[in-house]
């Protein structure tokens, strides 16, 4: 049996945290941080340990997770840390807000941790702190964000072992036509997906709804919108937790933007916000029943978009989603419920909200709403006008475009005098140099594409 559906579900207090682990309902306590490609890292610490020790005195952990490629290869550029620095540790500090059980990991708990220096100042490059900062200086003028996301995969019936073995070749989705909004087809896969839809419920997220998607053995579960920081968190652990699930039951799962020529896995953003009394700003007299403040909110994310790109779209793969007709955009338009867009303006009244069509399934949550609510402070702070909505096919349209590529959203954030301002050239060269370190190994691998284009015909 996996899990532990014996206890009460949801979010832990630290006093039934301690009651539980007396009673032996629990015995680990995860420390989770968020690294640069959103992944959860960490230690796995006996319950007993955490609550006599960490508590107290907090965890270290090697500060290489801030400076290593995907693979975890370490690298060079960062002025973080370095081997001439001598990768030291920075420190794992609990953010008891976010303990909660992990049902999928039998007597398992985990917590969400901030990363700070040894002399207890914030590591101002890693993703939660990155995002604590805009949430910070949209406090400063009395507002909260609110925010959801809605993430694609693509479920396969190899393991991921098999997966690896076969070079990801010929792998068996778990559907073999497309499924989007279908029921019959869907219900095959069920018990994996009620099985990761009942989990995180376990682990205290609010859920919707789960649905089919177009591409082979694709779909998409929704949690509730929240805090932006605790939706972030919540992506998080979703991300990693469906992984697990998914190799559990026999199965893999990928949240990779672009698997194969066919419809791309989105990460779709919706952001909100209220003032400190929690009531909605965006709503009010203006055209289409909106506030001036949305107004200029909106026109800041149109006027940040192009420079703001690499937050929503961190990798080489990320690009390939940005197909005409793919209901991924190509235009920096917005739209009133209009799918053609990289802005999508849904809801009404309290639910009114901005929906960014631009990131895929491989953001980093923190990264990408922070640049959301960067690009929104502009165009407050600056007063901007916002273009009418764009009504017809964004695709066919002359508006500016989406980057192509990762060295132009590269080149893009370089120059953005908005960026440095809103996140400090620290963060921005930090996040420059990730780009680069993949554009570097991108450059260096040779592709199948390559081998099947030249072997025999050059």
């Amino acid at each position: 049996m996996h899990g532990q559906a014996q206890h009460t579900e949801g979010p832990l207090t630290l006093a039934q945290l301690r009651a539980e682990v007396a009673s032996g309902a629990i015995h680990t306590v995860v420390i989770a941080m968020t690294d640069m490609q959103g992944r959860l890292q960490g230690k796995r610490l006996a319950a007993s340990f955490f609550l006599e020790t960490v508590l107290a005195h907090k965890a270290e952990g090697c500060s290489y997770q801030l400076a290593v490629d995907i693979e975890m290869n370490t690298v060079g550029g960062y002025a973080l840390t370095s081997w001439e620095r001598g990768y030291g540790d920075f420190v794992f500090a609990p953010d008891l807000a976010t303990l909660r059980r992990i049902p999928w990991l039998q007597g398992t708990a985990l917590v969400m941790c901030d990363l700070e220096s040894s002399d207890g100042s914030p590591v101002n490059v890693a993703p939660r702190q990155v995002l604590r900062r805009q949430i910070a200086r949209l406090a400063e003028r009395g507002l909260l964000p609110y925010a959801a996301t809605e993430l694609e995969f693509i479920v396969f019936r190899d393991t991921y072992e098999q997966a690896w073995h076969k070079a990801y070749r010929d792998l068996e989705p778990a559907t073999l036509y497309n499924v989007d909004y279908a029921l019959l087809d869907t219900g095959r896969l069920e018990p994996l997906l009620a099985r990761i839809r009942n989990s995180m419920v376990g682990a205290g997220l609010v859920l919707e709804n789960s649905k089919g998607e177009c591409n082979f053995g694709q779909h998409e579960i929704n949690f509730s919108y929240g805090p932006a920081l605790r939706a972030a968190d919540e992506h998080a652990i979703y991300k990693n937790g469906a992984k697990e699930i998914a190799a559990q039951e026999g199965y893999a799962l990928t949240f990779m933007p672009k698997f194969n020529e066919r419809e791309g896995s989105s990460c779709h953003i919706h952001l909100s916000l209220r003032d400190a009394d929690g009531g909605a700003v965006f709503a009010g007299d203006g055209p289409g029943g909106t506030s001036v403040l949305f107004r200029r909110f909106l026109a800041g994310q149109l006027a940040c978009m192009r420079e703001s790109t690499l937050f929503f779209a961190p990798n080489i793969n990320s690009y390939k989603r940005f197909a005409k007709g793919s209901f991924a955009p190509t235009a920096v338009a917005w739209g009133r419920d209009n799918r053609t867009c990289a802005l999508r303006v849904v809801g009404h009244g309290a639910s009114l909200r901005v929906e960014n069509r631009v990131p895929g399934g491989d953001a980093n949550p923190y990264l990408a709403i922070a640049a959301m609510i960067a690009a929104g402070l502009h165009g407050i702070d600056r007063g901007l006008e916002l273009e009418d909505a764009f009504p017809g096919n964004a695709y066919a349209s002359d508006k500016p475009r989406v980057p192509r590529n990762m060295y132009e959203a590269q080149a893009l954030l370089r120059d953005s005098a908005m960026a440095r301002e809103a996140f400090g050239g620290e963060v921005i060269d930090h996040y420059l140099n990730m780009a680069q370190v993949e554009i570097d190994a991108f450059e260096a691998a040779v592709t199948d594409w390559e081998r099947f284009r030249c072997f025999e015909r050059m």
